[in-house]
């Protein structure tokens, strides 16, 4: 389940996010020009199968707490060799330790070092000699281990506490527990909570509680809920929060409302984060009439002070069904009560006017944000620059940047991506060159959208040599290429007539585990009619279908041409006309080719 709120939306420190053949070699030449277009399965069962093919030949486990719970249900490990008692660091036997508090000594250091995989070794060894680790490293060790998502681990420092006759705490379950739920294993959170030693508190249900209501099921956190109430751990607000929120989403508003009746009825109040998950589920159904009623009620009915995130969730459904007027006003009404907007209010704003074209206004309030005690950031510029980009006001956008920089808020990625992309668009691929060439000075690292957007705008102008060598550039950084990457190369080599080196990086993407997309089939195939190689292109419509990818109308509007281009006019019109009867193709497409041929 997504997070409502912003992460400073807390309970001190508590969020409720965490509360029929073989396939033809597409590269080999064939002599005799047939027109064999093979379909995929799905039209091949249709009627323009029979056109086609007359120019073609071709799912908790819960054990009482009394039993012995299985492997499959706490996630143990079978018992590895036990070691020598050695020196962790150089598997000497030279450590030999007088007793538990030098052993637990030595531990100590290895764990906060960072250690972890010395410090389950040397606990191991502490184990053979009968020795009592201290539960506070071992607590460490296992967070340590959950952090990595390494949670076999992390139980196999739970066995070893308990073989050796160590008490662990409920934080040292909670810390396992967590960690089972960060790692998507519920299942093992729960059997590990059914064969605790000691009580759970209400931190090990809240976890649990969250996982599972992250994960849709809330009919099992309500059951986990009932088992909390039995064993007298009472439910706390982060308790119900979490449940509410999980409610709205799965249940609607009604349901969530009753939830907080009886939060209320059993003497649990509600604090503003349990009301803002209410007020956010309303606007998701669409009701922001009755959002903002809530909220204006919440001081006089319920007891709790709407704060500014209260504020911002509905000022954000109003401004996403364009109730502009009534933004403005409830800012208005906000600033009136004593509630200081935040940075995230004028960012909503400012969005939401820059998708409307709005930028005039957009501007006014960004030059406001100062008088509020908000400084703008690059989330508040992004959105002024897009839409500057957007309108092909590329010097409007580049001066904005330079007014960005200097009142001291530097672009992130998302900055430099958009300009980028606006400035291949415009044609100015060298500017964008040149910007690209200076995001590390600027401590901005490219990624590898950022890379793709310059690799395709070179490829379209027709450079592509400086494509591949900017593709050379990427992989050397540790960026790995993607189906965008090739597919922009493989365009521009075929725009390029540079054929054979378009169908070599084809195959290089293939054997990167890749799998083309029709684009990419169609880009070759294109490449190969204009070179009047349309017998190849053929066949590799027939490998493109043979692969499992369907054509689409451009591949065989691309196949007709090349036929035409071959000097087979009347053939690509009569093959045209029956593939439009047969639906493959549409009749503005027909009068376009014919046009063409």
């Amino acid at each position: 389940m997504k997070t409502l709120f912003p992460p400073n939306q807390t309970h001190n420190g508590f969020h409720p996010k965490h509360h029929p053949h073989n396939p033809p070699n597409p590269t080999t030449p064939i002599n005799p020009p047939k027109l064999n277009f093979p379909l995929p399965n799905s039209l091949s069962r249709s009627p323009c199968c029979c056109v086609l093919s007359d120019v073609s030949d071709t799912r908790r486990n819960k054990n009482p707490r009394s039993q012995t719970p299985s492997a499959a249900s706490t996630g143990r490990l079978s018992k590895t060799p036990r070691p020598s008692f050695a020196d962790p660091d150089n598997g000497s036997s030279s450590f030999r330790p007088s007793d538990d508090y030098e052993a637990n000594e030595r531990f100590k250091r290895l764990v906060w070092n960072g250690e972890l995989e010395a410090g389950l070794r040397f606990l191991e060894s502490m184990a053979v000699h009968g020795l009592i680790p201290d539960i506070i490293p071992c607590t460490s060790l296992i967070r340590g281990f959950c952090k990595s998502g390494k949670t076999k681990k992390a139980t196999r420092v739970l066995e070893i506490i308990e073989e050796t006759g160590a008490v662990p705490d409920v934080i040292t379950y909670n810390v396992l527990i967590s960690g089972y739920c960060k790692s998507g294993e519920t299942n093992k959170a729960l059997a590990l909570l059914d064969r605790m030693s000691v009580s759970p508190d209400v931190v090990t249900y809240n976890t649990i509680l969250r996982s599972l209501c992250d994960r849709g099921k809330l009919k099992e956190a309500m059951e986990v809920l009932d088992h909390q109430v039995r064993k007298e751990c009472y439910p706390d607000v982060f308790t119900y929060t979490i449940l509410i929120e999980a409610t709205c989403k799965e249940n609607g508003v009604e349901q969530a409302m009753k939830l907080l009746d009886e939060m209320r009825d059993k003497g649990c109040t509600p604090d503003v984060v349990t009301y803002n998950v209410l007020i956010n589920g309303i606007c998701k159904e669409g009701k922001i009439d009755e959002a903002l009623e809530f909220l204006n009620n919440m001081s006089s009915c319920y007891g709790c002070q709407p704060n500014v995130i209260t504020h911002n969730i509905v000022l954000r459904s109003m401004c996403s069904t364009g109730r502009w007027l009534d933004a403005e006003r409830l800012l208005s009404d906000m600033v009136q009560k004593g509630c200081s907007p935040s940075v995230v209010t004028f960012n909503i704003l400012i969005n939401f006017l820059c998708r409307k074209g709005l930028l005039g206004r957009a501007i006014d309030v960004l030059e406001k944000m100062p008088e509020h005690g908000c400084t703008p950031n690059s989330l508040s510029y992004n959105p002024l620059l897009h839409g500057f980009c957007k309108e092909k006001k590329m010097e409007r956008a580049l001066e904005y940047l330079e007014i960005m920089v200097s009142r001291g808020c530097y672009p992130d990625i998302v900055t430099y991506n958009t300009l980028l992309t606006a400035l291949c668009k415009d044609g100015k691929v060298d500017v964008a060159v040149e910007m690209l060439r200076q995001l590390g000075s600027k401590g901005c690292t490219p990624v590898l959208i950022t890379y793709n957007t310059v690799i395709d705008g070179l490829s379209k102008m027709g450079d592509t040599i400086a494509a591949v060598e900017l593709l050379g550039e990427m992989v050397r950084k540790g960026l790995r290429p993607d189906i965008i990457t090739y597919s922009s190369l493989v365009a521009g080599l075929s725009r390029e007539g540079k054929i054979d080196e378009a169908i070599k990086f084809f195959h290089k993407l293939e054997g990167m585990g890749i799998r083309p997309n029709a684009i990419t089939y169609n880009s070759v195939m294109l490449g190969l009619c204009k070179a009047r190689q349309t017998v190849r292109a053929i066949d590799f419509l027939a490998y493109m279908v043979s692969k499992g990818c369907k054509p689409t109308e451009s591949t065989y509007t691309i196949l007709v041409e090349g036929v035409a281009y071959e000097g087979l006019a009347k053939e690509a019109l009569e093959l045209l006309n029956e593939l439009c009867s047969r639906g493959v193709v549409k009749k503005s497409s027909v009068e376009n080719v014919t046009v063409k041929i």
